[in-house]
């Protein structure tokens, strides 16, 4: 079994769900030599420039982190391309990592994806499993090939989540399906470099994809004053968890957006909102907001 201690690994991811991944490793003894992660963004309101999670615990732990633009071109890359590696790892990076740079590292490059692969391939498997009422879900530790989640899994952990904590918000499920993969990968990296794990080919006849989550898809059809009920309640509340943080529910009322916070199933199956954010001013009570408008 190899000492990874002594390994030269990149770790490829940017929100924080990558560094959660990140600090289960480092919590192993698995400390990346490089981190590499998107540019820094334009963020919120105040559109303030801001560092990608992962960049942010890189600093605070001195590994190098890079950020490059594109991953096409190996010649403005020459921190893979100077020195042998040993193995990549990605996790929530944000693009495709081409064929040039998957055939570099000695062991090839472990994905952490948080659904149960060949389900869910693409970049919302999360908020996707939620909108569509999936409880059993789980994390894949699969070595990446150059088409999108296709490549052989290494391991996976089943997670069921309790009917009487369902629908999850979409924050909640992130953090603990990142921690609960950050683990599981950290756990089997020394078995796989020794050769001791043999991935096994997905079925391709059975992969769903699912596509990105955008802000125009968080608009609901919303009477204040009639809220749904039954099946249509219960919907929009997959909708509400699904989008909880990013990109948020809202409807509009008297011409002004509505952002919905918080919100649940009254014990009639009536939906039940509790918490608001309207335009222009700062959260408040349903009932509050209601009662005055």
């Amino acid at each position: 079994m190899e000492n990874t201690s002594n390994l030269n690994i990149a770790f490829f991811g940017t929100p924080e769900l990558a560094r959660i991944v990140l600090e289960e490793l480092a919590q192993a003894g698995i400390r990346p030599t490089l981190v590499v992660a998107n540019p820094d963004a334009l963020v919120g309101r105040q559109a303030v420039m801001t560092a990608p999670p992962t960049k942010v615990w890189a600093l605070e732990n001195d590994i190098p982190i890079i950020q490059p633009a594109s991953l096409s071109d190996a010649t403005s890359l020459p921190e893979f391309t100077s020195a042998p590696w040993d193995l990549f790892i990605v996790a929530a990076y944000g693009k495709l990592i081409p064929q040039w740079l998957l055939d570099i590292p000695k062991h090839g490059t472990l994905n952490v994806h948080p659904s149960l692969l060949p389900q869910f391939r693409g970049a919302s498997p999360i908020r996707s499993a939620i909108l569509q009422n999936i409880r059993n879900t789980g994390v894949s530790i699969m070595v990446l090939d150059a088409q999108l989640d296709h490549g052989p899994v290494v391991a996976q952990m089943r997670t069921e989540i309790p009917a009487e904590h369902w629908p999850v918000p979409g924050l909640v499920l992130e953090e603990g399906m990142a921690h609960q993969g950050g683990a599981l990968l950290a756990s089997i990296i020394p078995d796989y470099l020794a050769g001791k794990l043999t991935p096994t080919e997905q079925d391709h006849t059975k992969a769903t994809f699912c596509s990105k989550i955008e802000k125009c898809m968080s608009e609901l059809t919303i009477n204040p004053h009639h809220l749904p009920t039954g099946n249509d309640a219960y919907q929009t509340l997959l909708k509400i968890r699904a989008f909880d943080g990013w990109p948020e529910t809202f409807f509009r009322h008297e011409g002004k957006r509505i952002k919905i916070k918080h919100a649940n199933l009254a014990a009639d199956g009536t939906l039940l909102i509790t918490r608001i954010v309207p335009e222009g001013k700062n959260e408040t009570d349903w009932s509050s907001y209601f009662k005055t408008t």
